[in-house]
């Protein structure tokens, strides 16, 4: 086994972290400025922490512009990049300035969300339009503060292209998301071949053992 303190190195040619929680979802963040500038931003830190009411998050290693965007005015949309979406969704992460509207820098369209300012992206086909329910600076262990924020919200609307929705059940396959892997450039995607199924087990089984 090759162990390491990760506060001492990890004696490797890349740090390895990342490769191995991975694959990861997209946390593709749309927020607006005070002064209503749009931004675009794709998160790797960022995923589903409640089930109801759903709450999402996303982590911003530096205090960048999504999220200080979504503490000050308390709202943003996810939009799900998809792997048709994959060059404009890497064209936002560009470190642009805050003045900059990365819907403009990427080509993309926006569409109005219902409840909250951000606009979506118009051609994701699933969308989250959030209120920010907490935003917390991570500390390590020993709780010093580290350059890492935290920005949970509240799922206040979905929207989902019909055309994802087969008897009622959301089809995750034929949505297609894009997944980040570990490294500079790794992407992955999901495909049926790869696909498990397994039940939970009910409490008789399991006190049955």
């Amino acid at each position: 086994m090759h162990s390491y303190e990760p506060r001492e190195g990890h004696r490797l040619a890349h740090d390895p972290l990342n490769s191995i929680v991975a694959p990861r979802p997209i946390g593709w963040v749309s927020t607006l400025a005070a002064d209503g500038t749009r931004n675009l931003a794709p998160y790797s830190f960022f995923n589903l922490f409640n089930y109801s009411p759903p709450i999402v998050g996303f982590s911003s290693t530096g205090y960048k512009d999504s999220a200080a965007n979504a503490q000050a005015t308390g709202e943003f949309v996810w939009n799900l990049a998809s792997v048709a979406l994959a060059a404009p969704m890497n064209e936002t992460s560009a470190p642009v300035g805050p003045d900059v509207d990365e819907f403009d820098l990427a080509g993309l369209e926006a569409a109005p969300s219902a409840l909250v300012a951000p606009p979506r992206v118009a051609l994701s086909p699933v969308a989250f339009e959030c209120r920010v329910s907490r935003v917390l600076r991570l500390t390590d262990a020993a709780q010093r503060e580290v350059d890492a924020w935290l920005v949970l919200g509240e799922v206040v609307v979905v929207h989902i292209d019909e055309r994802l929705l087969v008897d009622g059940v959301f089809d995750t396959l034929a949505a297609d998301p894009l997944l980040r892997g570990g490294g500079p450039a790794d992407y992955f995607t999901l495909g049926a071949e790869r696909r498990l199924r397994m039940r939970r087990p009910d409490a008789g089984s399991a006190a049955g053992r």
